[in-house]
Parts: C-alpha cells; structure tokens; sequence
C-alpha cells in the first residue's frame, strides 16, 4: 500500500512538472517533431513544424500559427549541455529564410537552453554584449523566448545566431569544399580551437606539448592542399608565439593583434577559465597576406566558476591553446591596457543597468523555467542576477590592481620617465604615488617604492610590465632588470 502511495504522488509531481506553463511576459516558439518523434539525435535532424507567438508584446511579430505553422528540421546540439542535462540545447534549419524575434533573416538558428547557468543566465548574454561593444567582427544575437515543444512547455531558452559564413555573419568569402588552387585555399577558413577530437579536424602539437585540435567548420570536406594549408598555418604560428625573443613581432604576421585582445579581454572579463579550449573560434579571409582572426565569441558557461583573483591562464582548470605564451608578449599586454583602459571609460558603469534591464525582462519567464526544471534554474532572477554582478565587479576590481584605473597615460608635457640603474633599481623622473607590477607571464611581481622617484622589484632578473600612478596621470612601461 505504501509503494503505490508513493507511485501516486510521484505521477502527481511528475504531472505538476509537466504541466507548468510559460509566463506570457515572452514570445513563444511552438515547435511539433513529425508524428511527436522525441529529439534524441545530434546527428539527424527530424522533420517539423514551427510558429512563434508575440502575444501582444510589444517589438516582436508572429511567424506562422498553429493553423499554417511553416516547417523546420531540428535535432540536438551541444556536448556536455546535450548529455548532461534533461533541458537540452537544439539546433533549427528551417525551410525557408525567416527574421525571428527581429534577428536578420536567416535559415540557422540555436535553442539554447543555459540549463547550466545558475547566475541569472547572465553568462552569455554579458559576454555576448561586451563583444558587441568591444567591437568583434561578428556577436551572436540571441533572445529570449519560451518554448511549446510538441505540445509540451519545455521553459525558457535563447534564441541564438549560430556561427557560420553568411553575409550577415562572419563576413567572409566562403571557400569551397574539396579544392586545391593556392590563392583560394588561403581564405574563406571557418575554424574552432576544440577540445573534444572530431572527425572534421587537423591537429597539430602545441609548443607546450599538448594537443591542438583544430575542427574546420569551412569548408566542410578538406582536400589533402586545404589540410597542409591549416596545419602548416597553425604550425606557423605556434612556432612564431614560442619564440624565445617575446620582443618578436613575427607572431602579428599570422595572427590579428586587435581582435585576439579584444577577445582575450572579453574572456578575462568574464572570468571564462575554459577560453582558448573549446568553442574558441577563429577566421581569416583569402589572401596569402591574410591574418588569422579571433572571434566570434560564443560559449561562457564556465565563466565565475573559480576565484576571480588571477588571470584565466594561470593555473587553468582546463588546458588552453597559445593564450598563456601569447601573454608575455609586451606589445599584446600592451594592447590589452589600452583596450582595458577603453573598457573602464566607456562601457563598465553601464553593465548594472544592462544587467537589471535583461533580469526584469526575463524574471516571469525564469520563475516558469524553474518550475519546469526544479532541480536548477533561475527562480528569483534578481538574487541571481546580484550574485553575477558580484562577481563580475569582483573580477573587475582586481584587473583594476593589474592593470591600473583609468585611461589616462600622461602627456609630453608631464610625462614620466623611467629609467633601470645597474643594480636594478628603478629611477623615475617625477614622483610617484604607486606601483603595481607583474612578469610576462601575468604573475603579479612584488615591488616596492624605495622614495617617491625610486622602486625595486624583488625577484628573479627578467623583463616586468610596471604600472605607475602618480598624482595626475599613470602610465605603464616595460621594464628590464639585468642579471
């Protein structure tokens, strides 16, 4: 009597589960798999049908409706995301071109489900918002929006621009498939930096000794000419970053300064330990004078899961591909500061309203997502969204002590001079209120102000990025203590 007591309730909170409802405060994608198929494949899409209901609000407009919905194909997506949750991500090719919740026209699209994302999913919608104001090439847009599932609400999900080569995308000249003429196989490359091995890949030995595993997303099918092209590609420069001159420009040769710091600010903003390893992409358009480009961003589901004091390449919980050696280059920690400095004069006092502004927007609709999947989610999205601020402020505020405050880098008529006596001793021509310091590799370095115009760094002999901070401006320089 006991067992089907506890049968009865179990069927009654399963049913209460299933039974939850969206919120109305969102569009919703109603979505039907042919004959109700369940969604279990990655690999094969199933045959459906879509239509999406604004219910009034405002800014967005219905496609279809459950009379004359259109069609679609659909199937899973992810790799952990896939298997390890029971709220899944998927992947939709619709039939024909359609501008979904105001995005531009396309057939590709992700539903992604964030179920992962315990901090108001806020992870990568911020990291989505400071590439597009970083300026990458190319941002994802998403929306959020509720989802019907064959007659089923399956919660709040994000509809996302997938990564692909398109004219509203990543805007390059797409290369063909299985082809071998040497100036075309120079461009039109689509590629990820992977951390799970794919049949789509060439994989090269990093400097380190580890495992660089490139997988080609274009073109799709590789001729023996575009396989040595990306790896001999990639073998450049991985040699060129493991020089031991890090004064050496040779690595800029291959690989785009601005947009590999801009996306490695992005990633070090957002606290993201599993950058550079997976889903860490990179373009490059035709031409055999053509840079290697960072971006477009895409996956923070790792972002704020360890301590905020230390840069995301040191002691990574994940091995990342180049990013550890390309900072102790001082011409990229350089670049770095000046798009830091952008960063805290442009765009960082404005992340709490953004933030607050997407957490009341979405709250309805997290608290219905919540009831569907109680085991995570986002109940009271404005605790979660205080805790990721927290965080973010928390990352923020220690770049602060790294790399300084403000923009401001001096002028001729104040500049400030530095100069490294023969017993290592720093020597500056003006006063200085404080230093911060650190090697190539982004360890902080202690240094100590001997007077207001001198300063000593403990330690080993070696090349230091030092910052300094006087009454008026500040300024960062490189600096060499001989043996």
């Amino acid at each position: 009597m006991k067992n089907l007591f506890t049968l009865f309730v179990a069927i009654l909170c399963a049913a209460a589960i299933h039974a939850a409802n969206y919120s109305g405060t969102l569009p919703v994608l109603h979505i039907n798999t042919e004959n109700s198929t369940p969604i279990t494949s990655k690999e094969y899409y199933l045959n459906g049908t879509y239509y999406l209901d604004n219910l009034g609000i405002e800014g967005y407009k219905s496609i279809g409706s459950a009379n004359e919905p259109l069609t679609l194909k659909i199937k899973g997506r992810g790799n952990y995301t896939f298997t390890g949750f029971d709220k899944k991500p998927y992947r939709l090719k619709l039939d024909a071109k359609a501008a979904l919740l105001g995005m531009k026209k396309s057939k590709h699209f992700a539903l992604l489900a964030h179920a992962d994302d315990n901090l108001g999913f806020l992870r990568n919608t911020m990291g989505f918002e400071l590439s597009r104001r970083g300026g990458l090439d190319f941002t994802p847009e998403q929306r959020p929006v509720e989802v019907v599932l064959n007659g089923e609400y399956i919660g709040l999900y994000f509809l996302t621009e997938t990564i692909r080569v398109d004219s509203d995308r990543v805007k390059i000249t797409e290369q063909a498939d299985n082809i071998s003429d040497p100036e075309e196989i120079t461009g039109g490359w689509l590629v990820e930096i992977d951390n799970y091995l794919d049949a789509d890949q060439v994989t090269i030995n990093e400097g380190n000794g580890e495992l660089i595993r490139l997988t080609y997303k274009s073109p799709e099918v590789l001729s023996d000419a575009q396989s040595d092209y990306l790896k001999n590609l990639a073998t450049a420069a991985d040699r060129a970053i493991y020089a031991n001159d890090k004064s050496s420009t040779e690595w800029e040769n291959i690989i785009d300064i601005d947009s590999l710091a801009t996306f490695y600010l992005i990633q070090e903003i957002m606290d993201n330990a599993e950058s550079f390893h997976g889903s860490c992409y990179f373009h490059k358009h035709r031409g055999a004078d053509t840079k290697i480009i960072f971006g477009p961003v895409w996956d923070f589901g790792n972002s704020y899961h360890r301590s905020t004091d230390k840069f995301i390449h040191q002691d990574p919980p994940y091995g990342q591909t180049w990013i550890a050696e390309i900072a102790k280059f001082p011409r990229f920690q350089a670049r770095v500061k000046q798009l830091w400095d952008k960063f805290l004069d442009n765009d960082y006092a404005s992340l709490d309203k953004f933030a607050s502004d997407f957490a009341k927007q979405i709250a309805k609709a997290a608290e219905c997502d919540a009831n569907r999947w109680p085991n995570y989610g986002n109940r009271n999205m404005e605790n979660a969204k205080n805790e990721f601020m927290k965080m973010l402020h928390a990352k923020v505020s220690w770049l602060k002590k790294q790399w300084g405050e403000s923009g401001i880098t001096g002028t001729e008529e104040n500049a400030l001079n530095v100069t490294v006596a023969d017993d290592g001793q720093l020597l500056f021509s003006g006063n200085v209120d404080s230093a911060t310091a650190f090697d190539l590799s982004g360890r902080p370095a202690n240094i100590e102000l001997t007077s207001p115009t001198t300063a000593r760094i403990d330690g080993m002999a070696g090349i230091y990025i030092v910052r300094l901070q006087t009454a008026s401006s500040a300024k960062t320089v490189k600096v060499v203590i001989p043996q």
